[in-house]
């Protein structure tokens, strides 16, 4: 008979240790857990459960009807909109629109705050700051209607380039398509440069000086310290920042453009989110505005993508 036998006792699975040692967390952040997890409801209740609706787009769907009832469309409405007459001009206006934000938008916050970052004064710093990102507390129904009265005809802007002789006449500058970019443009940096400007001064806080310590020994200038100092350091937050942006160039700002636009300057303002508005709350063609929002996603998506695989490509910085 053998001896010395022991019965093996069964040893607790890699899963079962490791469920317990999350439960064991999960009890110990339960509060921050619990604040977690109401965010994740409201994303699935108006992000996740709307999705159903992208069925939309593929049906003709009548208000009157239900949409399980609606007859399948297919392709039609896509189909539609790449032949429809307005499509270049409403792709020219929304890339051009945004585009420009992108070029001037995107790196003046960063060089903002690069300036304002060498500020030594801290009061003057913040009196700075909190002037400069006043403006995006107000709606763009407030500041639509302060640019309206300052760009009419008896405006701020005539009455000032009058009076300094740099034009002969007054100019309506929004009944003249020409002007309608570059008022977007620059209405859309003077609201939100100082409120962009505080994630990267964020970043630049976290900025070791020991490194601004040995630039300084090493001779180095204030611009110098800039360049080859505080850009290297925070280029992780501008990668991410710009490939959110890129993601975003389809989207030009309909609440900015819906109050600054009108039927004198409609060649240059009706872009894709404008459209959308039109052809489907005013003309009431759900199914085709469906479709319509829903390609300019998609090719959000497949923007998103191509920027996150360029700057990991780049420097090794991406979403996922």
């Amino acid at each position: 008979m053998r001896t010395g036998w022991k019965n093996p006792q069964p040893q607790p699975s890699v899963r079962s240790g490791r469920g317990a040692s999350l439960a064991r967390k999960w009890v110990q952040q339960r509060h921050l857990q619990t604040m977690a997890l109401l965010g994740v409801v409201w994303m699935i209740i108006f992000h996740y459960i709307p999705m159903y609706g992208i069925l939309i787009a593929f049906k003709q769907f009548d208000i009157i009807g239900t949409l399980s009832s609606a007859p399948w469309a297919g392709l039609e409405h896509f189909r539609a909109f790449l032949e429809d007459d307005n499509f270049w001009y409403i792709v020219k206006n929304t890339l051009g629109i945004s585009l420009l934000k992108l070029a001037i938008g995107f790196p003046l916050p960063i060089v903002f705050a690069l300036f304002l970052n060498e500020i030594r004064s801290t009061r003057f710093k913040k009196s700075i700051q909190t002037i400069s990102y006043l403006p995006h507390f107000l709606s763009w129904v407030i500041l639509g209607g302060i640019l309206t009265t300052w760009l009419a005809d008896t405006g701020m802007i005539n009455q000032l380039l009058l009076a300094w002789g740099w034009i002969d006449q007054p100019i309506s500058y929004l009944a003249e398509p020409s002007y309608f970019w570059a008022i977007v443009v620059s209405s859309d940096i003077w609201k939100e440069l100082g409120w962009s400007a505080i994630i990267y001064l964020a970043a630049m806080a976290g900025v070791s000086t020991d490194m601004y310590e040995a630039a300084t020994i090493d001779g180095a200038g204030r611009f110098q310290k800039m360049w080859y100092v505080t850009l290297p350091a925070i280029k992780g937050t501008i990668s991410i920042l710009f490939i959110l942006a890129v993601s975003g160039i389809l989207n030009s700002n309909f609440d900015q453009i819906l109050v600054l636009r009108n039927s004198l300057n409609e060649s240059a303002s009706n872009v894709v989110d404008i459209y959308v508005y039109q052809v489907g709350i005013q003309q009431g063609r759900f199914s085709y505005s469906t479709a319509v929002g829903l390609l300019k996603s998609v090719l959000a998506l497949v923007l998103l993508l191509i920027a996150n695989s360029v700057t990991k490509r780049v420097n090794n910085t991406s979403l996922f």
